[in-house]
């Protein structure tokens, strides 16, 4: 125990820990889990343990990007694939129409199932307890965390935390006029751990993001709505699961209209977010209903899609239309739309602003820069959504438990996983607003795809210590069925007399001459599935995650190798590491600003710098021709 010794009165001592984890949103959970499994003594506290894994928003896993990163977890040997596999009520691969490297899958969850198998994992997890409390305190001793104090006066000794805290830091909702501090669901919000992280020096900042209405399943008219299935194949999000059966829930897809508009437009002043009662700053991605209104005055209608909560509950999420209105005006508005003309709302839309740290402030591996052994994650790094918070958990937790065990950092680039691409452009980039991935935003795309998550990750997860033997073994039998599977499609040959009357059916061309299946393959109106057909001795050990990979690999290989090629020469400058207590401002040839944002950010490599916005072309040749020099002057003294 290292507090002072005037000060152990205070507080009851109940134990030491290795890694104590503060929230039990998606990214505590990861985080908690993360370190346990490594074999660290763990501990997870939650203000309320029903908080456990809650989805307070949109009751649904993945999507455009965020798919790729619960591929990704799931490959590390993380919880969120598997357990969206157990809660799942409908799964939707978005994007088939567009090339591979774009392709997400999205599942609509059972909210509370999500919360219950998350929960009971949690539970049974060897080295992980859990707790309902609130930490209001951090114990600080020559610039290292010691331990944390909580609300009841319990005091826990620790190597290292990881922080967090969702939305609930300073939460504060708000409803037209009204205000009140408020975690998210109703739950209480940390008010005092926030006031200790700043007296500890932490600067924080002040985000916002919104929640629309529920309203119960059977006051809506689904004759008014389009229905919007499931894929009839069900597509597994964990690599664990080879197949899923289950009887999909349907979602309803609806639109705004004029009137609807208009009713927003004549409330705009009793809007909190146009009454400059909120201060915090709201993702561009996912705006207010009375937002997009404002914004794009021209457009006539907005999507919403009415999706269900649970098997075991009557609500209904609508997901599109967040919003800070008045009841009264939520009422009317939602009053206007077809298939909402009846709908009772059982909780209304709300907004919430909450504390979060500048990522600036953080090292690549998620440790706060300023004490040693903190880590943080999620929305309290100013990221949005429950995939971003749960790959930043996973990452901190996995690096929490290296840096107790006195190990080198985990830490993916941008080349190697979307985990790598959303961390590098928190703790590197400018973010003004909740950060939210996107296929876009990451440079290799096409070899960053959520089918070959497995072949790009696993062995690195089971490397530091955190993927299973059972989930390694099944890696590694994957692996070894591509490889054979593609050389045996490159040896395998047909004919014409094997295979026009199938490629006519398939409205494909006749063959000239023999070919092997790997060229027919490369065909684009023909998937590995069709040649099972003229393909008799195929083996019966191709899973459904194997034959996703094959084919993608067959199709897109030129393009593959293309960008394997720029991904070369991204590692170069990836591999030019800089010294992290190099002073920047004593070094000539640098700019003002550049000099100022290279000492905040103090990045790892040349890339990395590369990438810092003020840090212009001529700033990275200054860098290069300086540490160069360093090398060589080094090498000449040996």
């Amino acid at each position: 125990m290292s507090l002072e010794e005037s000060e152990k009165n205070k507080y009851n001592y109940l134990g030491d820990y290795d890694v104590i984890v503060i929230g039990a949103g998606h990214a505590g959970c990861e985080a908690a889990l993360a370190s346990a499994r490594m074999g660290h003594k763990t501990m997870m506290f939650s203000i309320n343990l029903e908080a456990v894994a809650m989805m307070p928003c949109n009751p649904a896993v993945g999507g455009t990007g965020k798919g790729h990163l619960v591929r990704e977890i799931d490959a590390l040997g993380g919880e969120m694939g598997i357990n969206t596999d157990k809660a799942f009520l409908q799964m939707k691969m978005l994007n088939t129409s567009k090339g591979p490297a774009v392709h997400s899958l999205r599942a609509q969850a059972d909210k509370w199932q999500y919360h219950i198998e998350m929960k009971r994992t949690i539970e049974r997890q060897e080295n992980l307890d859990m707790k309902q409390q609130e930490v209001v305190d951090i114990d600080v001793k020559d610039g290292k965390i010691c331990g944390v104090m909580t609300r009841t006066h319990a005091y826990y000794g620790c190597k290292a935390i990881v922080i967090a805290t969702g939305t609930f830091l300073r939460g504060k909702i708000f409803i037209g006029d009204s205000n009140f501090q408020s975690g998210p669901n109703g739950l209480a919000p940390s008010v005092l751990f926030a006031d200790s992280l700043k007296a500890h020096g932490m600067k924080l900042r002040r985000f916002k993001t919104g929640t629309p209405a529920r309203a119960l399943k059977d006051t809506f008219n689904y004759d008014e709505m389009i229905e919007q299935d499931g894929d009839e194949k069900i597509v597994p999000f964990s690599f664990m699961d080879d197949s899923l059966v289950k009887d999909q829930i349907p979602c309803w897809l609806t639109y705004t209209n004029e009137e609807t508009h208009k009713i927003i437009r004549d409330n705009f002043q009793r809007s909190a977010l146009f009454g400059g009662e909120i201060e915090g700053v709201g993702p561009r991605y996912c705006p207010s209903i009375e937002d997009k209104v404002k914004r794009f005055p021209d457009r006539k209608r907005h999507q919403l899609f009415v999706e269900p909560e649970g098997v075991h509950t009557d609500e209904m999420y609508i997901q599109g239309m967040s919003t800070s209105l008045p009841e009264d005006v939520q009422r009317d508005f939602y009053h206007t739309i077809k298939g909402l003309e009846n709908i009772y709302i059982t909780r209304p839309a709300y907004a919430i602003e909450y504390d979060c740290i500048n990522p600036h402030d953080l090292k690549l591996n998620l440790e706060y820069k300023y004490i040693d052994g903190i880590f943080c994650a999620g929305q309290f790094n100013g990221s949005s959504g429950y995939e971003e918070a749960a790959a930043q958990g996973l990452m901190a937790g996995i690096n929490a438990a290296l840096y107790v065990s006195g190990k080198d950092p985990f830490i993916l680039d941008r080349s190697e996983a979307y985990i790598g691409v959303l961390i590098d452009d928190l703790v590197t980039k400018e973010n003004s607003e909740p950060y939210r991935i996107m296929t876009s935003r990451a440079e290799y795309r096409l070899v960053l795809r959520q089918d070959n998550a497995d072949t790009r990750l696993t062995q690195k997860g089971y490397d530091i210590g955190l993927v299973s033997e059972e989930r390694y073994q099944k890696y590694l039998k994957k692996k070894a069925v591509v490889e054979r599977e593609l050389k045996r499609l490159n040896e395998v040959t047909v004919g014409p007399k094997d295979a026009d009357e199938f490629l006519e059916a398939h409205g494909s061309s006749k063959l000239q001459h023999r070919v092997s299946l790997m060229e027919l393959l490369k065909r684009p109106e023909l998937t590995y599935s069709d040649l099972a057909e003229i393909d008799p001795e195929r083996p019966n050990d191709v899973t459904f995650h194997a034959m996703e990979e094959i084919e993608v690999r067959v199709k897109y290989e030129g393009y593959i190798t293309k960008q394997m090629s720029r991904v070369a020469r991204f590692k170069k400058l990836e591999n030019k590491k800089l010294p992290q207590d190099f002073d920047y401002s004593s070094l000539d040839g640098l700019r003002i600003e550049a000099r100022q944002k290279l000492d905040q950010i103090k990045p790892m490599s040349i890339g990395q710098a590369s990438r810092i916005a003020g840090v212009s072309p001529a700033d990275i040749n200054v860098l290069l021709i300086y540490f160069e020099k360093v090398r060589r002057e080094k090498k000449n003294e040996r």
